[in-house]
């Protein structure tokens, strides 16, 4: 048997809190669930993560960072119109292919309010970094033009919802959706 560095434990407790959180949020996701998950203690949990509010910072910060990776891949090379279609394109796949994603990111704007409501503003800190990398990752590509990114990013919280609320591809609610 083949022993998992921490740093693969710990890759393994990010993809199980993405997994738990996308299904029940914040707060209704236990750290035992995340522990059983990838088959560590809870002990051994806390050793890789200082609390449950890391853990999900981690979770939610990864997503952030797997879209930004499409997206920079979509656009490689490409700038305007193009750079549009092309990352409207591979989100959408992402997305499609991988719904926790989405999940993830819309349990990711809940706990932000609930967590900051709680007095505590690190973690929304943390998340509102990420989207700003998120920002200067399709800033780029759109010509560094603000209205662009705006529009572009704009109507991808529109695809994320229509998305959450279960309206598949194809369904008139989408014709006014042009991102891409």
């Amino acid at each position: 048997m083949v022993r998992m560095s921490a740093e693969d434990r710990r890759e393994s407790v990010i993809r199980a809190a993405i997994a738990e959180f996308a299904q029940r949020g914040y707060h209704g996701t236990s750290t035992e669930a995340i522990a059983k998950r990838v088959g560590v203690s809870q002990p051994y949990l806390f050793r890789l993560f200082p609390g449950k509010k890391a853990i999900f910072t981690a979770a939610s910060l990864r997503c952030v960072e797997d879209t930004c990776q499409v997206f920079e891949e979509a656009a490689k090379g490409l700038e305007g119109e193009d750079a549009v279609r092309a990352m409207a394109n591979a989100y959408t796949r992402l997305i499609t292919e991988h719904p926790e994603k989405l999940q993830m990111q819309m349990q990711t704007y809940i706990a932000v309010a609930a967590v900051e409501a709680e007095g505590d503003s690190r973690f929304g800190e943390a998340v509102r970094a990420g989207w700003m990398k998120l920002w200067d990752t399709v800033h780029l590509p759109l010509g560094a033009d603000v209205d662009e990114t705006t529009r572009f990013l704009a109507y991808g919280m529109l695809i994320n919802t229509l998305m959450a609320m279960g309206f598949p591809a194809g369904h008139r609610v989408w014709d006014g959706v042009r991102l891409g």
